[in-house]
């Protein structure tokens, strides 16, 4: 097993580390394995939302969207003075 040494921890995360440990019943080392394995084991996702997105709609080919026309927008009214 490896080894690990953590300088400079502010005082207050060791504080609340240890009340942690406490709750859980165990030693402040064993807690500490518990929050790296957790933290660690997460499985992350290859790619971005978009890229997943894509992989999992590939399957259905490429998509044609016909666009609609586009034309000058109208001319705003005015709101000015009556006559």
């Amino acid at each position: 097993m490896a080894s690990l040494t953590i300088r400079n921890l502010e005082e207050s995360i060791k504080t609340n580390l240890r009340l942690q440990a406490a709750r859980h019943g165990q030693s402040m080392e064993e807690e500490v394995r518990q929050i790296l394995r957790l933290a660690l084991s997460r499985v992350k996702p290859k790619g971005g939302l978009g890229t997943r997105i894509a992989k999992r709609f590939a399957v259905f080919g490429e998509l044609e969207i016909e666009l609609a026309p586009r034309s000058l927008p109208r001319v705003a009214p005015k709101f000015g003075k009556r006559r």
